[in-house]
């Protein structure tokens, strides 16, 4: 019996092409974290004024800690995996003994 030829294969045989959707992907989600981020603080920070504007801003601690939890996302996707060829490439010839491994 004859397999379909992409059966088992990379729907995308470009890997630049692959890459690049993957980014695209990581930048959406990006997107919605910080649109959500944005809608939820603004609810807090309405809901203080509304109710409780006369006591501490306690919508700071969320603004604070989700915030530092956006930013490490945010260089998450922009400061890359890293992994570009030539380190693996690199890491390849350290484990195997490789050239250019002392």
């Amino acid at each position: 019996m004859k397999s379909h030829p992409s059966a088992g294969a990379d729907p995308d045989p470009d890997p630049v092409r692959a890459r690049a959707i993957r980014q695209l992907h990581l930048k959406r989600g990006l997107q919605v974290h910080a649109l959500i981020y944005v809608m939820a603080n603004l609810i807090q920070v309405v809901v203080w004024f509304a109710y409780t504007s006369d006591q501490f801003f306690w919508p700071l601690w969320s603004i604070l800690g989700w915030g530092i939890g956006l930013v490490f996302h945010a260089w998450a996707v922009y400061s890359g995996s890293g992994l570009d060829e030539a380190r693996i490439e690199r890491e390849i010839n350290r484990i195997t003994g490789g050239p250019g491994v002392q």
